[in-house]
């Protein structure tokens, strides 16, 4: 391969927005434990033993602004397997809370992703890199960090085909395998075995997620609170903020922000509703402040009509995240992170008066779709 050609991965330009404006925990290991007055921990990936390219996306790559085959590079799968970084990369895994089932979990952050930086490329669109399966972060919780190559092959297809099937979605811009075996009980019937490793290269303007909210406010972190709610406006709802004065009066601000976040919930559920594409996971720590479908777990398609259907089998007695419920379970979740913004907006009647209105805009898009 044309060492030209590689050398375009030395282009990518960072400037890692996330952990520039915001605190880290002062701790650098990758031990488990509970992070608090930080929203995210510095972590390096584990190196694996053999990384090899199994897939990428070349409409990713042209997001990028690189070579469309540097994907075929021995550097590339170094990389995306995160056994090198580049100039500029400064990996960290980020710390959020959730609910989980309709309880409140507490802390859960990235246990098997690692972010490598955020990306600003030609056309000035940011591009946050996210490896999923890249071995144990603080809130790995005991668990390896890794993942096998049958959930990465379903993440890195169904990322790549709910785009094309116009749903919103995070992307996937590569699939490596590690060389390295993966201990997973597939059925949950106590018969654990080894099967192959792999890595997933996830691409989103932002993978941060309501219970990044969450977690502050259920630790009363408020002033950090109100850090993370101006930075998330500021980088990634700037629109909101392009004709404000200097009177603007910053509640009003907080509250079109919780507005904007409730319309793309709707659209991107009117979607999934749409394909008949069930998420599975409609925890609050999987929920995109972008309205985005994050983290492709046990998802799937309904092949025939049946609105109590859900591919999650530990779901499988109280389908709480059945096809049918998932407009509902999202309100629900809306109002988890209406109640987590609360203290900085003050005013109860006002994010009710923004959720009530949720059925009525879903039906509208519902018809309109």
């Amino acid at each position: 391969m044309n060492d030209s050609i590689e050398n375009t991965l030395y282009t990518l330009e960072f400037d890692n927005r996330f952990i520039a404006n915001l605190p880290a925990d002062s701790r650098h290991d990758n031990s488990p434990r509970q992070v608090h007055r930080a929203l995210y921990s510095r972590v390096k990936p584990t190196a694996v033993s053999q990384p090899r390219m199994v897939s990428c996306s070349r409409e990713v790559i042209a997001l990028l602004g690189i070579h469309p085959d540097v994907c075929h590079t021995d550097l590339f799968a170094q990389v995306f397997a995160g056994n090198k970084l580049l100039p500029g990369m400064d990996p960290y895994a980020s710390c959020y809370g959730g609910h989980q089932f309709g309880q409140w979990a507490g802390q859960l952050g990235d246990g098997r992703a690692i972010n490598l930086g955020e990306q600003l490329a030609s056309d000035g669109q940011h591009w946050t890199l996210q490896l999923k399966g890249a071995g144990r972060t603080p809130y790995s919780r005991g668990a390896d960090g890794r993942a096998v190559l049958r959930s990465s092959v379903r993440e890195f297809l169904c990322s790549e085909a709910m785009h094309h099937l116009g749903v919103p979605t995070t992307r996937a811009l590569s699939l490596v395998l590690t060389g390295d075996k993966v201990v997973r009980d597939m059925f949950y019937d106590g018969n654990a075995a080894a099967e192959p490793g792999a890595i997933v290269c996830r691409v989103a303007p932002s993978f941060t997620r309501f219970g990044h909210f969450q977690l502050l406010a259920d630790r009363g972190e408020d002033e950090l609170l109100r850090k993370l709610v101006d930075f998330t406006i500021e980088a990634d709802f700037s629109h909101l903020t392009a004709d404000r004065r200097s009177s603007f009066d910053k509640r009003e601000l907080y509250l079109r922000w919780f507005e904007e976040i409730c319309r793309s919930t709707i659209a991107m559920v009117i979607h999934w509703q749409r394909v008949g594409f069930v998420h599975g996971v409609m925890n609050t720590d999987n929920m995109s402040i972008l309205g985005l479908t994050i983290d492709y777990g046990p998802y799937g398609w309904i092949d025939n009509y049946d609105p109590d259907w859900t591919p999650n089998t530990t779901d499988s007695a109280q389908r709480r995240y059945r096809f049918c419920q998932q407009p509902a379970i999202a309100r629900w979740n809306l109002y988890q992170l209406a109640n987590a913004v609360l203290p900085l907006i003050n005013d109860v009647n006002a994010l009710e008066r923004i959720l009530e209105r949720f059925s009525a805009l879903y039906e509208v898009g519902w018809a309109e779709m």
